[in-house]
């Protein structure tokens, strides 16, 4: 339902599943769990995986809390989007890859629930992309010190409030990752 018009294909996008970013996070093993099985399952469908990593004063290019996780690993041709802002789609290259592999749907998982996922996802839907969130494969860390709701609620919250998104010709929504429909 996407309004890019001659986007027929779907896309897994993988957003800052790194070492710094994860390691305190609500369910990180079943979280990262579920994204690997996503990345299988979008590997053997065909379907681009693409990987989004965030990069800024606190968390430094090619340092160890840069990296990915080890349990997730990036294959040479999957394209990686490096990014400074929580919206994926903030001055990268997201869009012309996206363009290139003729994308107008994405399934996301990742972290932080309630920023870089959420920017990501609306960043989305008003640049004309469907965008599907996999409730039970992000995550986000424990923020309570600062006002937050726990990680349990925001990731609640999250899949409650992407549920029903809609915009005229695009559409949001959740799946598990055993719903997953590439």
């Amino acid at each position: 339902m996407t309004t890019l018009t001659d986007r027929p294909a779907t896309a897994l996008l993988v957003i800052d599943v790194q070492n710094g970013v994860v390691e305190d996070n609500h369910d990180r093993d079943g979280v990262i769990a579920n994204i690997s099985t996503l990345v299988d399952k979008a590997r053997r469908e065909g379907v681009p995986v693409i990987w989004v990593q965030h990069h800024d004063d606190e968390l430094k290019r090619d340092s160890e809390p840069w990296a990915y996780v080890p349990e997730l690993t990036r294959e040479d041709a999957e394209p990686l989007v490096h990014k400074t802002y929580r919206d994926s789609f903030e001055d990268t290259d997201l869009e012309d890859v996206l363009a290139e592999h003729r994308v107008g749907r994405l399934i996301v998982a990742g972290a932080q629930s309630d920023f870089c996922v959420r920017s990501t996802l609306n960043g989305a839907l008003v640049r004309g992309y469907d965008a599907v969130l996999v409730a039970d494969a992000h995550t986000t860390e424990d923020l309570t010190a600062y006002g937050a709701p726990a990680p349990e609620q925001v990731i609640a919250h999250t899949n409650l409030y992407w549920s029903g998104q809609t915009a005229p010709g695009r559409r949001g929504g959740t799946v598990t990752t055993a719903e997953v429909a590439f």
